[in-house]
């Protein structure tokens, strides 16, 4: 905690990555000198803020090119991850007006609000442990995530978001519901799907599960877990000719946080993306 010596560690890093509330990742960015010291800040203050790379190498094809030759890397919110990897790619594609009323629900595990939260789950007796099942937050609708969510995707206005916790260490699933008819240009659920198969189709950590194919569920249910404990992120498209229900599922302790990180690292320094990263794929 010694600015003095948290400085002259700082300096003297090829990369330093902040794991930091906002006000002490900001501190610590003013202790920069060295102009050859990357950094990657894992928290909010500079997702949005000019002169900082946005840390999603799946954005579009230019974005590890930036991360690449960036000094300072924002790594992406965990809830706007799964957002961004859904809706920019028919932003860009001029399918999803940026004026779209767009809303968007996610569900995840309790690891991500942190120790406080951990604390409360795993202290809780199981007797009322019911009360704890699934609780909606941010209900104020000024969720933190919010700023990178409308500006990564390119939208006019932010996103109606609704966060909820549930009683699981980690994992999320985050969906958008779309109306056909309101897009730019009408779309069944089976052509949403092939755009955004087509998006992702090289890269290593996002696939586009086959449309309709249901051995991913389990007797119909989609859980939150199945990408726990590695890098990957698995995209789903629901629904038929008049309504469409996007959902990406991941780790948010991996693509959502420290796996998005550890891959941000990797191209930064010029090695292999996937080096100490688990996909989860075949």
């Amino acid at each position: 905690k010694d600015p003095a010596v948290r400085k002259r560690y700082l300096n003297n890093a090829d990369l330093a990555v902040l794991c930091l509330p906002d006000d002490a990742a900001r501190e610590s960015v003013e202790l920069l000198t060295n102009p050859n010291t990357k950094v990657i800040d894992t928290s909010t203050t500079f997702r949005v803020t000019p002169g900082w790379t946005y840390g999603f190498p799946e954005l579009d094809g230019a974005q590890r090119k930036y991360i690449r030759s960036a000094m300072k890397v924002a790594n992406p919110g965990c809830h706007a991850s799964g957002f961004i990897a859904l809706v920019h790619p028919l932003v860009k594609a001029g399918l999803m007006p940026r004026d779209y009323p767009v809303t968007c629900h996610s569900l995840t595990g309790y690891s991500g609000g942190g120790k406080k939260l951990i604390r409360v789950y795993e202290s809780h007796p199981a007797s009322g442990r019911a009360s704890l099942s699934v609780r909606p937050y941010a209900l104020g609708l000024k969720h933190k995530h919010l700023p990178e969510m409308q500006q990564i995707t390119g939208l006019n206005h932010p996103p109606a978001f609704f966060p909820v916790v549930g009683d699981f260490y980690n994992g999320m699933l985050v969906s958008v519901p779309l109306i056909s008819r309101v897009l730019k240009r009408r779309r069944t659920a089976r052509e949403v799907h092939g755009i955004l198969a087509e998006y992702y189709r090289d890269e290593p950590f996002i696939r586009v599960i086959p449309f309709g194919d249901d051995s991913y569920l389990e007797n119909g249910f989609l859980t939150p877990t199945d990408c726990n404990e590695t890098n990957r992120m698995d995209i789903f498209v629901f629904g038929h000719d008049e309504q469409v229900l996007l959902t990406a599922r991941f780790d948010n302790l991996g693509k959502g946080a420290s796996g998005a990180a550890v891959q941000n690292i990797n191209i930064m320094l010029g090695l292999d993306e996937r080096e100490g990263l688990v996909t989860g794929l075949p």
